[in-house]
């Protein structure tokens, strides 16, 4: 069996282009046992990646130039030598930009199509979701009647965190980026209010969308959002950290408010500024499926998926992640879905 991937072929100074990547063929071994061989149905392109293409110092060590590049994937068994996964079975599992994989079957999800669409095991039920869950909960602690602002709302994880703070009581206020995507927050998953970072005018949008101020950002982009957000911030806000997809790309760090001045209204607000990388809070996966795959099935929370066909498209669909092209969890359709028509 031979299997197709994506390789990093340079570390890129800026954005990310077509030449950062590269496909490469390459034969897999025979199984051993206890291993099964998946093939991929979907995999998930994630903002975190791009910091994997760096050396610099981070959470996670970086992909090797000349590696495959990592992600979370939606798999079907193929063939087993495990008793505990049969051939036919789907799985949620870490085997990255390729076409097949070998897996040992010991950091294997199972999945199963009633429950769920196998696609939302790496998005509103996956990783993105458990971000949002515990952002939000663990961090933001939203209460009945406060105002939660959301950055990056109508992405894989803003949507949920918006929705999951008006089911909790809260004020939810997005900020998205083009009409459609205001609207979508707004009309279809249900945000009080949403409004564009494109908009010359954001910080005066935002706050007239906050009368009563901000008491939870939910911070997903940094850079004018971030900035029109912190003179908003109610004393003893909370601001979860989760992305800074704006800096991604940014070859120097001298955007937005200067650190003296960030940091002293964070003291005069006596406000919790606190970074969180979701791998740390797995514990909490259990009570994550058990309430929002309630609210999933009481039909509360929404999500939606924006699909690419071809692990070849792959490099452009991140591309365009990074740029906001996507709308909502971005997935690529590697082989084809056997659960969907």
């Amino acid at each position: 069996m031979k299997t197709t991937q994506i390789l990093l072929t340079e570390r890129p100074v800026g954005a990310p282009t077509a030449k950062t990547f590269r496909m490469a063929e390459t034969e897999l071994p025979a199984l051993k046992d206890g291993e099964v061989l998946l093939r991929v149905i979907y995999l998930s392109l994630d903002p975190y990646m791009r910091g994997r293409m760096s050396d610099a110092r981070s959470y996670a060590a970086p992909v090797e130039v000349g590696g495959m590049m990592g992600g979370g994937t939606v798999c079907e068994v193929i063939e087993s030598k495990n008793p505990k996964h049969e051939v036919g079975s789907f799985v949620q599992s870490m085997s990255g930009w390729q076409s097949h994989a070998i897996a040992d079957g010991k950091d294997l999800r199972k999945l199963d199509p009633a429950d769920a669409p196998i696609s939302t095991s790496v998005g509103v039920l996956g990783m993105p979701g458990l971000t949002a869950y515990v952002g939000l909960l663990d961090i933001g602690e939203p209460k009945e009647g406060e105002t939660v602002v959301i950055s990056a709302a109508s992405g894989a994880v803003g949507s949920v965190v918006g929705q999951l703070a008006k089911i909790k009581g809260a004020r939810a206020v997005g900020v998205a980026g083009s009409p459609e995507k205001v609207a979508f927050v707004r009309d279809e998953l249900g945000f009080d209010a949403c409004v564009s970072h494109r908009s010359p005018s954001l910080s005066a949008d935002l706050a007239a969308a906050c009368p009563k101020g901000a008491d939870v950002y939910f911070e997903n982009v940094g850079g004018a959002t971030l900035d029109a957000v912190m003179p908003l911030m109610n004393p003893f806000g909370r601001m979860p950290v989760c992305g800074m997809i704006s800096l991604y790309n940014a070859t120097s760090m001298d955007e937005g408010p200067t650190r003296a001045r960030m940091m002293r209204q964070i003291l005069t607000d006596r406000l919790k500024v606190q970074g969180f990388i979701v791998t740390d809070r797995w514990n909490r996966f259990p009570d994550f499926i058990k309430e929002v795959g309630g609210y999933i099935r009481e039909g509360k929370l929404k999500y939606r998926e924006s699909i690419t066909e071809g692990l070849e498209n792959a490099p452009s669909a991140f591309i365009g992640l990074l740029q906001g092209e996507n709308f909502g969890k971005q997935l690529v359709r590697v082989s084809p879905d056997p659960t969907r028509d």
